[in-house]
């Protein structure tokens, strides 16, 4: 009788997602945060277009940095814990294989089944310590090309997010005229970018969503308001 094979499908673009989601929060956020702001102390566009395209352009930089040395930071963790793991099997040999049926019998295994177990990966080294790096350590081998990936995502998702805020005051010649429609687009944009972030992330879709266009507002409106204020 034929079977049907079991596929699993898991998500497994969780690095991607976590920069889109980085990039685009505060693509979104901060330029509607200054085109608000701005909006409340000048009637003109073209200043806050000015300002939010050198705004996109620095933040859009400063963020893909960041994450550029945040994903070099953990290869280079990476590596240093790896040769620590590759000397401790040589010159600690005795502890990494009490750690290492620790690890097992955390799993339910008695003492007596985790003896071949162990002997099976003293004759191979690299496996060893593979094995020590993902379940002593919760360390995954690094993309070498995560560091640049993630800088592009990053930056790319914030000039994405940015311009929404943005794009009426290139359009109308008065900043209080151009601001109505960008609190709209944005409130719009924020809460369809909370939706789809809590379906890739598993939290409930509707709270991210509100989450997202509470937060973006409050930013938004304590801007202008204290602009309004000290105008």
């Amino acid at each position: 009788m034929p079977t049907v094979p079991h596929i699993e499908q898991h998500f497994t673009g969780t690095e991607r997602v976590r920069d889109i989601v980085i990039g685009m929060s505060d693509g979104l956020t901060v330029p509607f945060a200054l085109a608000a702001g701005i909006s409340g102390a000048v009637s003109s566009s073209h200043i806050v277009v000015v300002a939010g395209l050198a705004e996109i352009a620095a933040g859009s930089i400063a963020m893909g940095l960041g994450g550029y040395l945040a994903a070099r930071s953990d290869a280079e963790h990476y590596d240093s814990e790896r040769k620590r793991e590759e000397s401790e099997i040589v010159d600690r040999t005795d502890d990494e294989i009490k750690e290492t049926r620790d690890i097992f019998t955390s799993y339910g295994l008695t003492e007596d089944e985790t003896v071949p177990l162990v002997a099976s990966l003293q004759k191979r080294p690299t496996s060893w310590v593979d094995f020590m790096m993902r379940f002593e350590l919760g360390l995954e081998t690094p993309d070498p090309k995560r560091a640049l990936t993630s800088a592009a995502t990053i930056a790319g998702a914030y000039i994405a997010g940015g311009f929404i805020p943005l794009a009426p005051y290139m359009f109308f010649k008065t900043a209080p005229e151009a601001f109505w429609y960008s609190v709209l687009f944005t409130l719009i944009a924020l809460g369809i970018f909370g939706y789809v972030k809590g379906r890739f992330t598993g939290a409930r879709p509707i709270r991210s969503s509100l989450q997202t266009v509470v937060i973006g507002g409050l930013a938004a409106g304590a801007a202008y308001l204290i602009a309004k204020a000290i105008s």
